[in-house]
């Protein structure tokens, strides 16, 4: 039996990196648990996790982020002086879901329920909110462009146009669901722990890094205090009681590129227990 918390009830995924693998345990237990949302929005690896979430690939993105990095090393410097990336992304957005790890396009393009995937637009420096049921290499396209981190990955293009991670400029995009009218006790999942705040002094980009996109430039002096004040609209949401928030408990040793496979199953194994402690309660 299917459950869905509400009409007006949004989920919200937040990226981080390896830290993702915490959401991959929050969805894991929403697949154990038959527990949809008529409308989700993921960032940055969000976007990647919660695409084995809307397909109802049950444990697919922790053996994306877990067994498979293993057994593949997929991040690492060698591949940022081979390919001008820190990820090898021709496996993780052509191999694993077309031959290693199948992705069940099917089952996603069939399912009810909405999904949008955030990138950062290079020309404009805004974020572009998509959502594809239908083109599969556009889907591929898009949740490449959400993943694409400044610096250590390439610009990515989505119809043509430069764009980069959408945690550039909407890390948190609960304003986007209650814009789009899910205002009923949304659930919002984030990677870092309360109190966790990003340091808001501005970063001056060198003249060098993306000469063509001086929006993007514009953008990394704001992205602090940005993502600083969605913190800050999380945890007044959250005290008011209009919003639920599943967040580790602590501060994490996780960083956003990690390789370390027991810590990243820790955390999953903490994600899981965190969504059953918040939504038994």
């Amino acid at each position: 039996m299917k459950h869905i918390i509400s009409d007006k009830t949004a989920l919200i995924l937040e990226g981080g990196g390896m830290r993702g693998v915490f959401t991959c345990g929050v969805l894991d237990y929403f697949m154990d648990h038959n527990i949809r949302f008529p409308y989700t929005v993921g960032v940055s690896a969000g976007a990647c996790n919660g695409l084995s979430y809307m397909s109802k690939q049950r444990g697919r993105a922790k053996y994306s982020n877990i067994d498979l990095l293993e057994k593949y090393n997929y991040i690492g410097f060698k591949y940022l002086f081979k390919k001008g990336n820190i990820m090898d992304f021709d496996l993780l957005f052509h191999e694993f879901p077309e031959h290693i790890l199948p992705y069940d396009y099917e089952a996603y393009l069939s399912c009810p329920e909405r999904y949008e995937m955030v990138t950062t637009n290079c020309l404009t420096g805004e974020a572009n909110y998509f959502e594809e049921k239908k083109d599969r290499k556009r889907i591929i396209d898009i949740v490449k462009a959400s993943s694409s981190l400044p610096f250590v990955c390439p610009v990515t293009h989505v119809d043509g146009i430069p764009m980069l991670d959408g945690g550039l400029v909407d890390s948190i995009p609960l304003q986007r669901a209650m814009d789009l009218g899910y205002t009923n006790n949304n659930i919002v999942v984030l990677t870092r722990n309360r109190g966790y705040r990003k340091e808001s002094k501005d970063i001056k980009v060198p003249s060098f890094l993306y000469r063509k996109y001086p929006k993007v430039r514009e953008v990394f002096g704001q992205r602090g205090a940005l993502y600083n004040a969605q913190l800050d609209m999380v945890e007044r949401m959250e005290d008011e009681g209009l919003i639920k928030v599943i967040r580790p408990l602590k501060p994490i040793s996780v960083d956003r590129m990690e390789k370390d496979t027991k810590k990243l199953t820790a955390l999953y194994e903490e994600g899981y227990e965190c969504a059953a402690n918040k939504l038994k309660a």
